[in-house]
């Protein structure tokens, strides 16, 4: 029998700063520990950078920096990419079973410009009575979050 695998979230850095660029060093972006750590990142695991401000979109390894640095520096050929001051989104992935994704809770921060946590998310995926997904956000103290939709009023279906 095949296995249905499937590429899920596992933790994200959501508008962290970009706080240097390195381009002479050797690759890689460099995260604090504790971030990292809140978020389940882990060093060398390769993770997504989706810059915000410019749209750029690009994959790398994590090294981790002076813990309680608050940095995020993209280095190498990710330089090019980030500019300190731009705010990026930083996304690990994990290869998970379609049956086991109702057993992840990955963790989503949030951060102000000077890259403190202002919040910490979960991710909740689960089956509802008739088998059909469902998805929540819940915020630290376990309550569901809000979904952005775009509800589209009826005069404009007309």
């Amino acid at each position: 029998m095949e296995s249905d695998v499937r590429k899920i979230v596992a933790a994200k850095l959501h508008g962290i700063t970009v706080t240097e660029s390195n381009l002479n060093y050797h690759g890689s972006i460099t995260l604090d520990p504790e971030h990292c750590e809140l978020a389940g990142i882990l060093p060398m695991e390769f993770v997504d950078i989706w810059n915000r401000h410019s749209g750029a979109r690009i994959s790398t390894y994590v090294i981790y920096g002076e813990r309680g640095s608050r940095c995020c520096v993209l280095n190498g050929a990710a330089a090019r990419t980030c500019q300190p001051g731009d705010a990026v989104i930083v996304c690990s992935a994990s290869y998970v079973e379609a049956a086991r994704i109702a057993d992840m809770r990955p963790t989503v921060l949030t951060f102000d410009t000077d890259n403190r946590v202002t919040g910490r998310m979960t991710y909740v995926a689960g089956r509802d009575g008739q088998g059909r997904w469902t998805f929540a956000i819940h915020d630290e103290a376990g309550d569901a979050l809000p979904i952005p939709l775009r509800v589209v009023a009826e005069a404009e279906m007309r």
